[in-house]
């Protein structure tokens, strides 16, 4: 492990790399600290500025990765609410601002990915260990039985609370961990690291278990059992792989029925989300209030109402539809794709499944199933949450989406420099 923090290279790139790997071992933490070290990085790279080793900035490529932001900034010229249209920009600001700075820095991110990511995984991997310690201190505290550990008051979000993250972000970034884990695991050859690898494995994918999130979920069932050995197997080992998650997939999904907590959560929830409103129910599901949003995308369908004018339309359509849970809680879509129709229209829609196809395209060409992982994690979570809109959503998209293109620089794509006019 002590390979994680020694490289030969330069002093520059070396500060660079341990900025990075401050930055990715920051993300499951306060945004403080992510802004914190974002500012540093910033600074480190301009003060090294090297002009021969600047990667093209005005690309194909760089446009791609910023068009989120693009997006949100061409929608500001119409909107209706000027106060949270600016402080949307303003969170979604690094989404322009983090691919240049990997444009300037030297560092080569391909040299170093692996290392990164271990050490990233191995960070989540801490993280989840130290949640559990927590849920068992408070149950011994208040001298609960253990058993209560798998109920609802230590899954979900109460499960992350003790490092303030929505337990779906925090999800996103567990299941990269496992999927880069898991990687490592399957081309390891050495005994002891293959325990030590599956042991991590284990407890990661227990975290995911604990945090619920159906969206991350689905998206790790399928890359488990189909990006997995399309990308890293041939053969009987295929074979072998896919038979063993499959069975393992199905005495997990098992032992989700037989648990009266994960069985509301995984199922009874899912299906309730995805029904229409009924009259006794108290909350929303999120099929009632996505009927919601529709309405009122069909009214401005080409353009939408502008950026920062979600939350206070759908505040007002609530309460007019009785949604008054939804209406209480001020939520927005949940949904990323409704956003984008929302907010932007149906061209800022087009743009970002454009940009998603963009990323899947290198991840197939290049046969990158860490790349792939990402790419299938935001497109199904974009079907739950305004990841988006969330600082802690934002900075997973935004640093790793260029992180794992800029370590793809081989791709057969073409980056050709945006000629003006």
């Amino acid at each position: 492990m002590s390979e994680l923090f020694r490289i030969e290279d330069s002093l520059t790139n070396k500060i660079s790399y341990y900025h990075l790997m401050l930055l990715m071992a920051s993300l499951p933490f306060d945004m403080f600290y992510s802004h914190l070290i974002l500012i540093s990085f910033a600074i480190h790279t301009l003060i090294h500025l090297n002009k021969k080793a600047v990667k093209p900035i005005f690309t194909l490529r760089t446009l791609a990765l910023q068009s989120v932001f693009f997006v949100s900034l061409i929608c500001i010229i119409y909107t209706t609410n000027t106060n949270q249209a600016f402080n949307e920009l303003g969170r979604r600001s690094i989404i322009f601002l983090i691919p240049i700075l990997f444009c300037l820095n030297p560092l080569d991110i391909k040299k170093y990915r692996s290392k990164l990511l271990l050490s990233f995984a191995l960070v989540c991997t801490l993280v989840i260990v130290y949640l559990y310690i927590d849920a068992f201190i408070t149950i011994r505290h208040f001298h609960l039985p253990v058993s209560l550990l798998f109920s609802s008051f230590f899954a979900n979000h109460n499960f992350s609370e003790p490092i303030n993250m929505h337990a779906t972000f925090f999800a996103m970034q567990v299941a990269l961990s496992l999927v880069y884990l898991l990687s490592v695991l399957i081309k390891e050859k050495v005994f002891y690291s293959k325990i030590f690898y599956l042991v991590c494995c284990l407890i990661l994918t227990a975290g995911i278990i604990q945090l619920s999130s159906k969206s991350v979920c689905i998206a790790l069932f399928l890359i488990v059992n189909i990006a997995i050995p399309y990308f890293l197997l041939q053969g009987a080992s295929r074979r072998k792989f896919i038979f063993i998650t499959a069975s393992l997939s199905v005495l997990l999904m098992a032992g989700i029925s037989l648990s009266g907590t994960f069985r509301e959560r995984y199922i009874t929830e899912l299906t309730t989300d995805l029904s229409p409103a009924k009259a006794d129910e108290v909350l929303d599901s999120r099929l009632t209030r996505w009927n919601v949003v529709v309405k009122l995308i069909a009214k401005k369908p080409l353009t939408g109402y502008g950026t920062g004018t979600e939350v206070g339309l759908l505040h007002e359509s609530f309460f007019n539809n009785k949604l008054y849970n939804s209406f209480l809680n001020n939520l927005n879509s949940h949904n990323q794709y409704l956003s984008f129709l929302l907010k932007s229209g149906i061209a800022g829609l087009l743009v970002y499944i454009a940009t998603l196809v963009f990323g899947f395209r290198i991840a197939f060409q290049q046969k990158d199933l860490l790349f792939m992982a990402f790419m299938a994690i935001i497109a199904t979570v974009s079907f739950s949450e305004n990841f988006l809109d969330v600082d802690k959503g934002i900075i997973f998209y935004t640093f790793f989406f260029p992180f794992f293109t800029f370590s793809n620089e081989c791709t057969t794509i073409n980056y050709a420099p945006i000629k003006p006019g």
